[in-house]
């Protein structure tokens, strides 16, 4: 099974390196897409041994799309993705159980925090909150089981190619879940543990963040509804 890591970083210097090194040996090519980083993150996660991209639009979402192009014109065939932060809040050793998921016949696995142990203060209340509220609603409207938006996820690549991802920001994550719905993807979730990250969150770390990735996750659960 060829396995691709894909990491979206943007000014994650202090803790690139830590995530890189601590990824199981059976992942085929590690992709770092560095979307405008001013610290170095690139250079150092080149050294650490990952292949680098420059995602130049910023947005979470530009950075995986920029990494998805990557992957189809350099490497190939592929048969499972993996999305991992780079801020070192994930277990890279946990990925062995979003694998065995997807070997089971599983198209999807979401590395779900809620089932998982998260350590004191690694997530915010918003964040708590938001995570909620949306698996809330998409539990309501698409009768889905999802406990979590977590990034830390593994999908088969074409069943990924075919769900046309577009979003460039904070919706990622939601929308490749709703699409996965609609489509009727075979999903499930696994326990993951999370620790506080290294460094300042992007998004839960500012009032903009925190606002702005909330306003468009509420928005894609109410635009894919049917």
């Amino acid at each position: 099974m060829k396995i691709i890591v894909v990491i979206p970083a943007y000014n994650e210097a202090q803790s690139i390196a830590k995530v890189i090194a601590e990824i199981p040996d059976f992942v085929f090519e590690i992709i770092v897409s560095d979307n405008n980083s001013t610290d170095g993150t690139g250079e150092i996660a080149q050294k650490a041994g990952a292949s680098v991209i420059f995602a130049s639009q910023k947005g979470y979402g530009s950075a995986c799309l920029e990494a998805l192009k990557y992957i189809k014109n350099n490497i190939g065939d592929v048969d499972v993705v993996v999305f991992l932060d780079g801020d070192y809040s994930d277990y890279p050793a946990q990925m062995s159980g979003l694998i065995d998921k997807i070997n089971e016949g599983f198209d999807l696995v979401i590395g779900s925090r809620k089932l998982g142990l998260r350590e004191k203060g690694s997530m915010t209340a918003p964040q708590i909150f938001g995570n909620w509220l949306a698996c809330t609603l998409m539990r309501l409207f698409y009768q889905s089981k999802f406990t979590d938006l977590g990034p830390f996820r593994a999908i088969k690549y074409q069943q990924l190619l075919a769900l046309e991802m577009s979003d460039t920001d904070f919706g990622w994550t939601v929308e490749m879940q709703l699409k996965a719905i609609h489509q009727k993807l075979l999903y499930t979730e696994v326990a993951v543990d999370y620790k506080n990250r290294i460094g300042k969150s992007k998004i839960s770390g500012t009032v903009k963040g925190v606002l702005g990735a909330g306003f468009k996750i509420i928005y894609l659960i109410f635009k894919y509804r049917k």
